[in-house]
């Protein structure tokens, strides 16, 4: 077991005045970074956070949002972000799944001006967790992926050698950081020794505009965040801007194409939250000449495809495993593979193109919603007496849930999506209800054959 030093204490040593975090008009330096952490640290140990102890946070992105992975780590607590667009029942049932020490829901609630007295140990073990972050299961209940301190360094590692990474690097976290692609910013920022600069949320115009201004190098961005800076853009990036990271899913050649006649240089990625944000990405180089692909694993992790064309993984970025579910992780985690559920293939270059986001998942806006955990709400209404959930290409948001419903009694979709709005997240929520006259089509042991829904999807007359 290899001990990895504390990244921000070990930035505040060598490089103590360079900007390590810009959040609206306010910046810190590495110096003042790390006596916050510290100062943070001291107030949840007052709180009686103790080493193991897991910290639930309810938290826009912000400047506390930024620090505490820094505060929790040095307690060796775990930080377990919990997405602030879920409904009550659902953050409960994470809180019930975690049983955190304490709950963080307000970013004003840290004074971090006072000096810091704690001796707080500084150097981890390479498989202590860092942080817990739920990700929805084909059951519909969500597991909470344990990432380590390892993870979290391989990953940064590994996007280093394909990226490259210079000291005047800034990387614009506009994304949530209760996800692992906003998370691992704020980490790889403290182990490059780079800028991370956090927006409270994205606002196409305003990243254009820190785009435009020549502070950005790096920003990660999903399919529909890029096509709504594109629509907004009427003249190319400026060379400052050296990578746009795409994730969340597929994107449309038109998409990629449009930005290459803009000469915005968009580098797709590939990854999950089990293998702590990106695992496989396209250089920069490569970039125009393999469009479409997601690019090679980044070092030193492993992908191959299975006879069943699943892309299956095994690297430092992979998770330990499922906080207290051990049955779910000896059915992903397979001598020490990964078994994604995504369908690919790797061409004779060894570039890797993803065919299909796991069978029946839908990802929206960048965000994951597993039909099992949308269907199982509908199909508790009275008078449903079959539903189906299934993504359908959108132009805007990648794909958009639709929900098909056989009912016994005529149903409206305005009472069917009112009856949602208080069981699942706003992106959860079907932006289209079709009722069926006859059966759903079913396998011969009864599973729902959701492929053949849509495939003989068509969409409605405007």
């Amino acid at each position: 077991m290899h001990v990895i030093p504390d990244w921000l204490n070990a930035r505040a040593d060598t490089s103590p005045e360079r900007i390590a975090l810009v959040v609206g008009e306010r910046e810190w330096t590495f110096r003042e970074l790390d006596l916050a952490a510290t100062r943070m640290a001291e107030q949840l140990h007052a709180l009686g956070v103790k080493s193991g102890d897991r910290v639930a946070t309810l938290l826009p992105n912000g400047f506390a949002a930024s620090v505490l992975p820094h505060a929790t780590l040095r307690l060796g607590a775990i930080l377990a972000p919990l997405n602030t667009r879920l409904t009550k029942s659902e953050i409960d049932w994470q809180l019930e799944n975690v049983k955190p020490a304490v709950v963080i829901d307000d970013e004003g609630m840290f004074d971090v001006t006072q000096p810091a007295d704690l001796q707080l140990r500084l150097a981890h073990p390479e498989n202590s967790v860092l942080a817990i972050i739920h990700t929805s299961g084909t059951t519909g209940k969500p597991k909470g992926a344990m990432l380590t301190v390892g993870n979290f360094w391989w990953s940064a590692i590994g996007s280093a050698l394909n990226l490259g990474v210079v000291p005047a690097d800034r990387w614009l976290a506009c994304l949530p950081l209760f996800h692992v692609g906003g998370l691992s910013i704020i980490t790889r920022a403290a182990i490059y020794g780079i800028c991370a600069e956090v927006h409270d949320g994205f606002d196409a115009a305003r990243v254009n505009a820190a785009i435009d201004k020549g502070r950005i190098s790096i920003v990660s961005v999903v399919a529909v965040m890029l096509q709504r800076m594109l629509e907004l853009r009427d003249t190319p990036c400026p060379p400052t801007l050296r990578c746009i990271l795409l994730g969340g899913g597929p994107a449309s050649k038109a998409l990629l194409e449009k930005a290459a006649s803009m000469r915005v240089p968009v580098v797709q990625t590939y990854g999950l939250t089990e293998t702590c944000s990106q695992l496989a990405t396209l250089s920069p180089e490569d970039a125009l000449r393999k469009t479409g692909s997601a690019g090679k694993p980044l070092y030193p992790n492993e992908i191959r495809i299975s006879e069943d064309d699943e892309i299956v993984v095994r690297g430092p970025v992979v998770m330990s495993g499922y906080y207290e579910n051990r049955e779910a992780t000896s059915k992903v985690v397979v001598d020490g593979w990964l078994h994604t559920g995504d369908a690919g293939r790797i061409d004779e270059e060894g570039f890797l193109y993803v065919l299909d986001r796991r069978d029946d998942l839908i990802i929206t806006g960048g965000e994951n919603v597993y039909p099992a955990e949308v269907e199982s709400v509908l199909a508790s209404y009275e008078g449903i007496d079959e539903v189906a959930v299934i993504g359908v290409p959108d132009d805007r948001w990648g794909q958009r849930v639709v929900a098909v419903v056989r009912s016994s009694r005529d149903l409206a979709a305005s009472e069917l999506t009112a009856f949602c709005e208080s069981r699942l997240g706003r992106y959860k929520i079907p932006r289209e209800f079709r009722f069926a006259d006859t059966p759903l089509p079913r396998t011969a042991a009864g599973k729902l054959k959701r492929l053949a829904l849509r495939n003989g999807y068509e969409p409605m007359a405007q």
